[in-house]
């Protein structure tokens, strides 16, 4: 490559060593390189929304828009964080040799309390509480999070007797304390100690680049463990163990999944030659469910809540959980939406210019009428889902704006007749109608649906709102006082007016309820890493 191979990495200190390591591999092979920090591109434009390319992972969807947006040539990541299933057009384009692939109690005096009775382990990993209560069920275990230096002073402030860590990423910064217990005992994460270098399919050049630092055996092993997991259907929400290992051209395999509270383990262990080792994982965790599996995976998982928000809308349970494990999240719906019917009389000749400026203007359009009977020449409208609604229930769409304001700006330096018919709802906002007003325009304005407030009282508890539009923020002030609750909004329209009335108000850049949840998500983790 004639330019230097752009490096995408998130600015932790072992995510830098780790894409340091990965660039020093392509220098070795006459490769210059390029670090770029990623670590908030949540205002990145996209073609598709995010749930249609499949970013999923908490700690790995910044570099995949990235990679996406080709702002880099490959990301760099801890594989055991990077889901099973990758977004559309990314690909794992090589697998660094493993690093140790062991857990480790750092103690924080002495391991004199294995004699005692009880004992209190801190850990933010279900998969680590659970292996430590089925061997010690009567020590309690506290959650621990933030980065490994984070998480290294809060045991030194702490009177906890010791915490759970990855060898190799203590090792690979250099900050391995020299009193700890190695605990080859436990079954790590599936790809734990393993590095992982993505890049787009289409990108030829950068996949046989990278072909040249993939270490096989390491992709062969991480590969039966990730399939171990796959087939399990679990993830950060479900308590999960993987190694495999080359030996005397063998491959040693041992999977694990436990209940939540420790109480039940299934384990299954196999040795097959490499040649043979393809289905491996499959069929290791079809083993595991088939004999008493499923019932676990269906087991609550009860964490321990530390940071409660409120939904002002109902999300889905995918949704949901897409939270943090830490996050604990109610809900109930403060507005509902009535659809009008609209008459006939309305549409029976074209109409030249239409104008929405939410979904729920182009539902209740739709909900009168079929796609047939609409006959709009030029239609405008606010947000890029409510384009995609209507290019697929309408037609096309000749311009869309960010938000109310650049829309009226648009039409008023664009459209030469100024006779406008504009869909909306009984609570609708004066912006675009009195820019159009002060230039002339003709609005006729047709009230197509209804927003009806139904407000909730929201316990203290809730430190933050989720908020999806102004008239949600509306309903919620009718019963609550803003105190000192931090407001996620949806969009900048929605973070206007509550900048009215909350001190600390969080905005989602990109309009959907999953980048609502991501904003929740990173604003707590720096909470937790400021600490």
């Amino acid at each position: 490559m004639n330019k230097p191979i752009r490096i995408g990495t998130r600015s932790s200190e072992l995510a830098l060593w780790q894409a340091n390591t990965v660039a020093q591999q392509f220098q070795f092979l006459g490769y210059e390189t390029e670090i770029v920090k990623i670590d908030g591109i949540g205002d990145a434009i996209l073609d598709k929304p995010l749930y249609e390319l499949g970013i999923t992972g908490v700690f790995t969807k910044n570099l995949d828009i990235a990679l996406i947006n080709k702002q880099i040539d490959v990301a760099v990541h801890s594989l055991k964080d990077v889901p099973t299933l990758l977004p559309k057009g990314v690909v794992q384009a090589a697998v660094l040799k493993r690093g140790n692939h062991n857990d480790i109690l750092v103690l924080k005096d002495n391991e004199n309390f294995f004699e005692a009775n009880t004992a209190t382990i801190a850990t933010g990993s279900l998969r680590r509480k659970a292996q430590w209560l089925y061997r010690y069920p009567n020590h309690q275990i506290v959650g621990l999070r933030g980065n490994v230096n984070t998480r290294l002073q809060k045991l030194k402030d702490s009177t906890w007797n010791g915490a759970i860590f990855a060898m190799a990423g203590l090792k690979r910064i250099d900050v391995l304390p020299k009193n700890h217990i190695n605990l080859d005992w436990m079954i790590p994460a599936p790809a734990q100690g393993a590095v992982m270098v993505a890049a787009l399919d289409s990108n030829d050049k950068v996949i046989e680049i990278c072909k040249e630092i993939n270490h096989s055996q390491t992709e062969i092993c991480v590969g039966i463990e990730r399939q171990f997991l796959r087939v399990l259907e679990g993830g950060c929400s479900a308590p999960i163990g993987a190694l495999a290992y080359v030996k005397d051209e063998e491959v040693n395999f041992k999977g694990v999944l436990l209940s939540p509270d420790g109480k039940n383990r299934i384990e299954y262990t196999k040795k097959v030659k490499i040649d043979g080792a393809k289905d491996l994982g499959e069929i290791a965790a079809n083993y595991i469910l088939e004999r008493g599996g499923k019932k676990i995976m269906r087991q609550e998982i009860k964490i321990d809540k530390t940071h409660l928000v409120f939904s002002t809308k109902n999300i889905s349970l995918l949704q949901k959980n897409k939270l943090s494990p830490n996050i604990g999240v109610a809900m109930s719906d403060f507005i509902t939406i009535k659809f009008n019917r609209l008459k006939p009389a309305l549409i029976k000749s074209k109409i030249e210019h239409v104008v929405f400026t939410s979904q729920n203007a182009v539902q209740s359009v739709l909900n009168s009428f079929s796609k047939e009977e609409l006959q709009f020449e030029n239609i405008y409208c606010v947000g890029r889902r409510t384009k995609r609604l209507i290019e697929r229930n309408i037609g096309n769409v000749n311009h869309v704006g960010n938000n109310a304001k650049s829309l009226a700006e648009f039409l008023v330096n664009n459209v030469e007749n100024k006779q406008l018919t504009y869909f909306t709802g009984n609570l609708r906002r004066d912006e675009l109608p009195n820019i159009l007003s002060q230039h002339q325009f003709e609005l006729q304005e047709i009230e197509s649906y209804k927003t009806l407030l139904t407000p909730n009282k929201i316990e203290d508890k809730y430190k933050g709102v989720l908020f999806f539009s102004p008239s949600g923020i509306e309903s919620y002030l009718q019963e609550n006082a803003p105190n000192d609750k931090v407001a996620f909004c949806i969009g900048e329209t929605t973070a206007q007016e509550a900048k009215k009335h909350f001190s600390e108000v969080i905005t989602a850049h990109i309009s959907t309820v999953e980048n609502v949840l991501d904003c929740v998500n990173n604003y707590y983790q720096n909470k937790q890493d400021d600490k």
